[in-house]
């Protein structure tokens, strides 16, 4: 796991299969609490407006390539082997090789309904994995404190994993800020996981993933709420890769 800077942000390149058995790893180590951004083009523009999602992304443990532009700067930077390392690909990768190990998997996150949805999405695909909560919680703005309540929850169910799936950037600095009061040993935070994987959503095909046009496969789907998301923010990127980053 090597480290690059994209737009003075640190991302980690790596390969699929190593990041799966790094984060399978920190999961069994409860003498650390460590937690993971995965990282497309809009969480990496978003921390130049929102400082306290840049300081989420700075502190965390990982920062995965979640979309494929950051996996090509990775390798124009240097690091040829970069592979994509997204979400949902993730979380279906260490559910199927957890499964009838009894690690433990908490989800929290999405609409009412889904992460049911997607506990029995996951069961059904992949045989016995062992999760202790799937939750819904209350919508809250990005950067709420911590509530005792949901601590108390999550610690009670005794995960190994939380899945965490608010979205980019209110996931990233959630796990942020609850990361100290949690005893879970790792963190993970999936956007839009729960919906593909539960069924809610429909993810572009792997070809349309693997060109790097999932995100217009998604504005299709959804042209009003990620219109804005990505014309401004893909465009802000290119742009500012031409003018500012520096190239080795």
């Amino acid at each position: 796991m090597q480290k690059v800077t994209i737009l003075e942000v640190g991302t980690h390149a790596q390969r699929f299969d190593e990041a799966a058995e790094t984060l399978l790893t920190w999961a069994s180590d409860r003498t650390q609490r460590r937690y993971v951004c995965t990282c497309p083009v809009y969480t990496l523009m978003i921390t130049q407006e929102i400082p306290d999602a840049r300081a989420a992304l700075l502190k965390a443990d990982m920062v995965t390539a979640d979309g494929m532009p950051i996996v090509w700067m990775q390798r124009r930077l240097g690091v040829t082997h970069a592979e994509r390392c997204n979400g949902p690909s993730l979380m279906r990768e260490l559910c199927r090789r957890s499964a009838g190990t009894g690690l433990r998997h908490y989800f929290w996150g999405g609409l009412p309904g889904v992460p049911e949805a997607l506990q029995t999405a996951i069961q059904q695909q992949y045989g016995d994995v062992n999760i202790v909560g799937a939750v819904s919680p209350p919508l809250e703005e990005i950067g709420a404190p911590p509530r005792p309540e949901y601590i108390q929850q999550i610690n009670a169910a005794a995960p190994d994993i939380v899945w965490v799936g608010l979205g980019s950037p209110k996931q990233d600095v959630w796990m942020s800020l609850y990361r100290e009061q949690l005893n879970a040993p790792l963190l993970i935070g999936v956007g839009a996981a729960f919906d593909f994987i539960s069924g809610r959503k429909r993810q572009a095909p792997e070809w349309m993933q693997d060109i790097g046009m999932e995100w217009f496969y998604r504005l299709i789907q959804e042209p009003r709420r990620l219109g804005e998301r990505y014309v401004k923010y893909n465009t802000l990127f290119l742009w500012q890769i031409l003018t500012r980053q520096k190239m080795d």
